[in-house]
C-alpha cells in the first residue's frame, strides 16, 4: 500500500513538471518573437550603443544637478515656462486669495456702531478679576501690545520681508518687558478699513481680555528702537488714553499734527468704550468718511483735503470737547512713544557715539515710525530706496541691543551680517551687563 502511494506521488509530480516546462518553453518562444520585432524596428541598439546612450543621460543629468547657483539660475530663466504648476514665479496669487463676494452693504439709515452699547464694563470687569485673582499682575500694569497687518500679501515682495522685521522687533521688545503681543491680520469690519481698521479690533480685544489693564496700539511701520526703555507707569495712574502729542497744539491752535494715532495706551475700562463710540461715527468708508473729512479740514489748522482719518478725529473731538475727554487724556512729549524718522534716523551713529539705550528720547527714541513710507503698498510719501535703507537701520539699531546680549552686533546699520563682540566665558551669568537688558524686570514672566 505504502509503496503504490509513494508511486503515485512521484507520477504527479513529474506530470505537474511537465506541464511548467510547457508553459516555460511557450513563454520563452514569445519573448524571443517580441524581441526581435522591437530590434528590428530599430527601438534598441548594440549593447554598446545602450550602454553609451544610458551613460550620456547620466551625464546630463549630473549637468543638470550643477549646484552653482548662477548656473541653476540661468537654466531655470532659460526654461521656465509660465505654465509650469511649479513655477512659483509665474503663479497668479490670487488664484489662491478667495474672497467669497462683495463686503454687506451698511444700512444708510442706520447709524454706525462699534457694537452693542456697554454702560457697566467697569462693574462687570471688577467682577471678573475678583473671580480670576491669578490674572492682576504685581508692581505694573498688564499689557498687551497690539498691531497687525492686511490678510493679503504686499502690493510688492519687499513688504512682507519688512513685516516680518516689524513684528521680530516687537516681540523682542515686549519679551524684554513682560508684555503679551497681539497681531491681527484680520480685517474685523469691513466698513472701518484703512486707517480705522483698528478701533473694532480694540473693542473686541478689551472685551476679550479683562485681564489686561492696558492695550498698547503701535501701527506695524513702528520700531522699537530702545530696548531698555520702561513706560513710567506710575505716571499714567490717573490716565485713561496715553498719546504722544502736546496740549497747546490740539487744544489751542487745533493742529492736526497735535497728536499722534501710530503708538497709544487705552486703558481698559467703561471711559475707554465710550471714547470709542465717540470716535468710531467718522470712521465708514464711503460718504459717510469723506464729508467727516471736510468737516476736519474746514476746523482743523493746516489740514489737506482728505477723507476722514483717525487722527485728525481724535485732535477735533478734544478740541471740541475738552470738559468731557480731556482730564483723562494725557499727551506725552517727555519721550518718543511716537518718533518722527524724519528727525531721528540720520543721528543713529551720533546717539551711538554720545548716548546708550533707556532714555526713550531725544538721545535714543523709544520708537521711530516710519509714517508715510508703506513699504507694502505700490506708491510712498517718500523715495523708496531712503525708506528701506532707514528702515533697515533703524530695524539694526534696536536689533544690536538684542544681539549684544548674546555677543554680538551689526556689521554696521546697514548691514544684515553680525561679528562677535564678546568672547565666549564659562562664567556667562557673571559678564557685565553693560545695556541693562539683563535686569530680572526685563526677564520676569508675567503672572
Amino acid at each position: 500500500m505504502i509503496e503504490r502511494y509513494l508511486g503515485a506521488q512521484r507520477s504527479r509530480k513529474i506530470h505537474r513538471a511537465l506541464r511548467h516546462g510547457k508553459v516555460t518553453f511557450l513563454c520563452l518562444v514569445l519573448t524571443v518573437v517580441v524581441l526581435r520585432g522591437i530590434i528590428g524596428s530599430g527601438k534598441f541598439g548594440t549593447p554598446e550603443q545602450d550602454f553609451n546612450e544610458l551613460r550620456d543621460r547620466l551625464h546630463f543629468s549630473r549637468k543638470r544637478a550643477e549646484p552653482h547657483r548662477v548656473l541653476e539660475e540661468f537654466q531655470t530663466t532659460a526654461t521656465s515656462d509660465n505654465n509650469d504648476p511649479n513655477n512659483y514665479n509665474a503663479f497668479d496669487i490670487n488664484k489662491i486669495l478667495v474672497d467669497e463676494g462683495e463686503d454687506d452693504k451698511p444700512d444708510p439709515n442706520k447709524p454706525y456702531t462699534l457694537g452693542p452699547r456697554i454702560s457697566d464694563w467697569d462693574e462687570q470687569r471688577a467682577k471678573w478679576l475678583k473671580e480670576n485673582p491669578n490674572f492682576i499682575a504685581p508692581n505694573k500694569p498688564r499689557v498687551l501690545l497690539v498691531t497687525g497687518s492686511s490678510p493679503k500679501p504686499c502690493e510688492n515682495p519687499v513688504g512682507d520681508h519688512y513685516l516680518l522685521k516689524s513684528i521680530k522687533n516687537k516681540i523682542d521688545y515686549c519679551r524684554l518687558h513682560g508684555i503679551e503681543v497681539f497681531w491681527n491680520m484680520a480685517l474685523l469690519d469691513a466698513e472701518m478699513a484703512g486707517f480705522w481698521a483698528k478701533l473694532p479690533l480694540i473693542r473686541k480685544l478689551l472685551l476679550s481680555h479683562p485681564e489686561i489693564e492696558f492695550l498698547w496700539w503701535m501701527d506695524s511701520d513702528a520700531i522699537f528702537t530702545d530696548m531698555a526703555f520702561e513706560l513710567p507707569w506710575e505716571r499714567y495712574k490717573d490716565s485713561n488714553f496715553v498719546m504722544h502729542g502736546w496740549n497747546e497744539m490740539v487744544y489751542d491752535q487745533k493742529n492736526w499734527f497735535g497728536l499722534n494715532t501710530g503708538s497709544f495706551l487705552l486703558r481698559n475700562c467703561q471711559w475707554s468704550l465710550n471714547l470709542l463710540d465717540t470716535w468710531s461715527p467718522m470712521g465708514p468708508k464711503g460718504k459717510i468718511r469723506e464729508e467727516a473729512g471736510k468737516v476736519l479740514t474746514a476746523y482743523l489748522k493746516d489740514r489737506p483735503v482728505f477723507e476722514a482719518d483717525d487722527q485728525s478725529a481724535m485732535v477735533y473731538i478734544l478740541a471740541t470737547q475738552r470738559d468731557k475727554w480731556g482730564e483723562k487724556v494725557y499727551l506725552e512729549s517727555t519721550y518718543y512713544l511716537h518718533g518722527y524718522l524724519g528727525i531721528l534716523v540720520d543721528r543713529y551713529a551720533e546717539m551711538i557715539e554720545n548716548y546708550h539705550p533707556g532714555f526713550g528720547d531725544h538721545r535714543w527714541p523709544l520708537v521711530t515710525h516710519f509714517v508715510g513710507c508703506k513699504p507694502c503698498g505700490k506708491l510712498g510719501d517718500y523715495p523708496v530706496e531712503r525708506c528701506l535703507k532707514q528702515m533697515d537701520r533703524a530695524f539694526n539699531f534696536g536689533d544690536n541691543q538684542i544681539l549684544q546680549i548674546y555677543g554680538f552686533t551689526h556689521k554696521s546699520l546697514a548691514s544684515r551680517r553680525v561679528k562677535r563682540v564678546r568672547n565666549e566665558t564659562s562664567n556667562p551669568l557673571e559678564v557685565k551687563d553693560e545695556l541693562g537688558l539683563l535686569h530680572p524686570e526685563f526677564r520676569a514672566v508675567r503672572v
